[in-house]
């Protein structure tokens, strides 16, 4: 149950405003029925499994229908909706399908994905099959039956792809090549496991098979034909850079304004753990002299306590039980200390991520999807590859020690990703389910990291108050690597000093990320500028509320008006 704040002031509405209100609903409802039957994939993903036995056409003549599409919606919508007519919820949700559409078609125009990521259709040959045995209400027979039909369109998705493909990144190419390698795998052994299915009666076996002859001829394409002309730029440019990043941010925020603000903080986190490590020093150190506090000093005393504390690491064997520990831990103390309403039944299962899902990050949260809310929720973890050699997994491990992996868990379950999900899926507007904002998902996700810590978890302990630091930092650098890797000419050896430098990353991590960096655009921007939200809209409504705030009736707040654009919090929470 929901506990209430200030949610914004809205007048009672007159009939006619609310029947424009249900004009907009159903014809959102009626354009996402016809993205579901023309995009099997998004479907699944949303939680709609009509389609499930079928996969997207991926030509470059229903691309070019689709982006037709898009475009004769986006010119027509203001002649179907009278925007005057709306509520302000209503006025809201046609603000966030509009600029949505304007979205789509400029990436569709300026970046091109299916041209230019062979990665991208991984998601279709594999993630999009194994959702089907992961994330479904619907009973076990019947995702095997829908399994094993998606699964004959693999063949047209590499076929798709052969076509559309043209010059990526080598990067990117690179990465595909991996991926493909472990859906392979996937579709030899693993998804007879995952489908509690036995391989010599399987219905999955034939298509699987299928499945496997296309992917490896993919693979072969990849590496013996794409990737030697693989010499596609990676970088956007300052010039599609700054248009992206306002269109993925929908914030008001220039990339310029976003770089200022980050670059300040930066230089505020780097105070706070220098004062942070003081204290711990003596601890971990007896006897040895504090570096000297100037420049080289406190940058090296940082560096010394973070890799000791480091020393306290999990294994490959214990990273996930030493992840579903820490949601134990974590759960109790919000229950106990009032952080917010947890959703219930619990439906978040923590699993190790599976091995064509890696190699971009080591944890996410795929939610339940929206239109399937009883689905599970996955907390996916990766411990590295076995085949790593012993100092990259040590490397890898004193990263995401026992301290850091707490946070992590903030941030992807409790009360990050999972939580706020959650409640997003109980909000009423389709709109708001389907559109959800990214700024909005990570802002909040990493508020909570501080926010927890401020409340006493961990009981003050200084080695998670300084990873707590640290992975803030990495959000802020994160959005100032974003805009020098896109926008300026940025090499990789000052990106890499950058992170292990500045953000006391190890090398390994650090590695990861630039290469993330070059994957990717904007994406990286979207936790600082989410955060940055979250914490002023805090002290806004705190100082306001005086005495009489409450952080649990503020943070459901916060959380009930579904994962839109953080430009309307002011206004809706007060």
């Amino acid at each position: 149950m929901f506990r209430s704040l200030c949610f914004g002031v809205f007048m009672l509405a007159t009939p006619a405003i609310a029947a424009e209100d249900d004009t907009l609903a159903a014809l959102f409802r009626k354009t996402l029925d016809e993205d579901f039957r023309r995009h099997p994939s998004f479907a699944t993903a949303m939680g709609n499994h009509e389609y499930d036995d079928r996969l997207d056409d991926l030509s470059p003549q229903a691309r070019a229908e689709d982006l037709k599409r898009t475009k004769q919606l986006l010119a027509d919508l203001p002649k179907l909706i009278d925007a005057a007519k709306l509520t302000r919820a209503g006025k809201i949700d046609l603000e966030i399908w509009t600029h949505s559409l304007r979205y789509a078609v400029w990436a569709a125009e300026n970046t091109d994905e299916f041209a230019t990521d062979p990665r991208v259709y991984g998601n279709y040959f594999s993630d999009s099959v194994y959702s089907l045995f992961t994330q479904s209400t619907l009973p076990r027979e019947r995702n095997v039956a829908n399994a094993a039909r998606r699964i004959t369109y693999v063949p047209k998705i590499v076929a798709a792809a052969k076509a559309s493909l043209k010059n990526p990144p080598r990067v990117l190419t690179e990465v595909a090549v991996k991926r493909t390698a472990g859906a392979v795998a996937f579709y030899e052994k693993e998804i007879f496991a995952l489908a509690g299915e036995t391989a010599a009666t399987s219905e999955l076996t034939a298509p699987c098979l299928e499945a496997v002859k296309a992917l490896k001829d993919y693979q072969a394409f990849l590496e013996k034909e794409l990737l030697p002309k693989s010499a596609g730029d990676w970088r956007l440019g300052k010039a599609k850079f700054a248009a992206k990043l306002a269109l993925e941010l929908d914030a008001g925020l220039t990339a310029d304004e976003l770089i200022r603000t980050a670059e300040g903080e930066a230089d505020r986190v780097e105070r706070e753990m220098y004062t942070v490590s003081k204290q711990q020093w003596a601890k971990l150190f007896p006897g040895k002299a504090l570096p000297p506090d100037d420049e080289a000093g406190r940058p090296a005393c940082v560096r010394a306590v973070l890799d000791e504390l480091g020393k306290d690491h999990g294994t490959g064997a214990t990273f996930v039980a030493d992840a579903k520990a820490s949601v134990e831990a974590i759960k109790t103390f919000i229950r106990d200390r009032k952080i917010l309403t947890l959703p219930a039944p619990d439906a978040c299962k923590v699993i190790e991520m599976p091995e064509f899902q890696r190699g971009f990050s080591a944890a996410y949260l795929s939610p339940a999807p929206p239109l399937d809310p009883k689905a599970d929720s996955l907390y996916a973890v990766a411990p590295p590859p076995a085949d790593w050699p012993a100092a990259r997994q040590e490397a890898f491990f004193r990263e995401y020690n026992r301290s850091m992996l707490q946070i992590l868990t903030i941030h992807e379950a409790y009360p990050g990703h999972y939580v706020q999900l959650e409640y997003a899926n109980r909000h009423p507007s389709l709109v708001r389910k389907v559109l959800s904002s990214g700024v909005f998902a990570e802002g909040w996700a990493v508020y909570t990291e501080q926010m927890m810590l401020d409340q006493g978890y961990g009981n003050g302990d200084p080695a998670l108050r300084l990873h707590q630091l640290k992975f803030y930092l990495r959000a802020v650098l994160n959005a100032i690597l974003d805009y020098r890797m896109h926008s300026t000419d940025l090499t990789d050896e000052d990106a890499l000093k950058l992170l292990t430098v500045r953000g006391f990353q190890t090398e390994g991590e650090a590695v990861g990320k630039v290469q993330r960096a070059k994957q990717s655009s904007c994406q990286l921007s979207t936790y600082f500028a989410g955060r940055t939200a979250f914490y002023r809209l805090r002290q806004t409504v705190q100082r306001s509320q005086g005495d009489t705030f409450d952080l649990a009736k503020f943070h459901e707040a916060t959380l009930s008006h579904g994962t839109l654009p953080v430009k309307y919090l002011a206004e809706l929470v007060k």
